[in-house]
């Protein structure tokens, strides 16, 4: 009933991701959803998590020793729903009420509304902090569960992150890993230009943590890096993943515009075009 490794192989977590971000692409334009560029900058990470890493029940979503998943980055929340619908955690058309009046499916996630929602977000610089106790009473229970943050580069400029990053190696959660997805942009600005946050890598290396920098759109190495991680016992674990904001579609790819804007009929075509769906 548990899974960890190899559901589908590279090739198909590849085409997964290309549907999903169809997917998400069309659910924006129909819901008049905004964030669509950092929806599709952490795609990649999102499945290669759950298709390939994190043990997890879809049909029993609060089994107690299941790797824990937090978006700490809660604006790509349409990311995360349309992932845990593909996963089987509920029908891929509960989504496309996202954003909706009354909908559950809402514009940041909310703990308990939804199954494999696993904490409220939204606020950056909060998801670290709620990980990181997760992980600590997985080892004082001495459950096998591990903690997973999924942040904004633009939320590493929170305080909060950085007292976070302090606590974990100081009680040796080698059972959390953060993710930051580096798409190099936040809502106004590019990041380094906002407060420059390079090296991060090293700044987290200096805090104690193991850190590593992957391409955040090479599933292949991405499975590699996380199962060469997961036997740490010691020491938290901290991936730099590189990544595009708007990946996948060439005039949404690296512009900052597509934070806010909601993608049209028109952008909706020629997004599942490029995607070749």
């Amino acid at each position: 009933m548990t899974d960890s490794y190899g559901i589908l192989d590279t090739q198909a977590l590849d085409q997964l991701s290309r549907q999903i971000r169809a997917e998400i692409i069309e659910t924006a334009h129909k819901t008049d959803a905004m964030h669509l560029g950092g929806c599709l900058s952490c795609v990649d990470i999102l499945v290669t998590l759950y298709f390939d890493c994190m043990s997890v029940r879809p049909e029993e979503p609060a089994w107690p020793d299941r790797d824990r998943f937090i978006l700490s980055k809660g604006h790509a929340a349409l990311a995360l729903y349309t992932v845990l619908a593909h996963r089987g955690f509920y029908p891929l058309e509960q989504v496309v009420t996202f954003n909706k009046e009354k909908s559950l499916f809402t514009e940041h996630p909310v703990w308990k509304n939804i199954p494999g929602v696993e904490a409220t977000s939204g606020s950056l610089g909060h998801g670290l902090g709620i990980g990181s106790g997760m992980a600590l009473a997985a080892k004082i229970s001495k459950k096998p569960y591990r903690t997973f943050v999924l942040m904004s580069d633009g939320e590493c400029e929170e305080g909060s992150v950085w007292e976070a990053a302090l606590f974990a190696p100081t009680h040796h959660l080698g059972n959390l890993v953060a993710i930051i997805d580096y798409n190099k942009w936040q809502a106004c600005g590019r990041s380094n230009e906002i407060m420059n946050l390079s090296p991060l890598k090293e700044k987290f290396s200096a805090f104690g943590w193991a850190a590593y920098e992957v391409d955040g759109h090479d599933i292949g190495a991405m499975i590699t890096l996380f199962r060469s991680i997961l036997t740490s016992p010691e020491q938290p674990v901290a991936i730099i993943a590189h990544t595009l904001k708007g990946k996948g579609v060439s005039f949404m790819e690296d512009d900052n515009n597509w934070h806010y804007r909601v993608p049209s009929v028109d952008d909706v075509r020629k997004a599942h075009q490029e995607l070749g769906i």
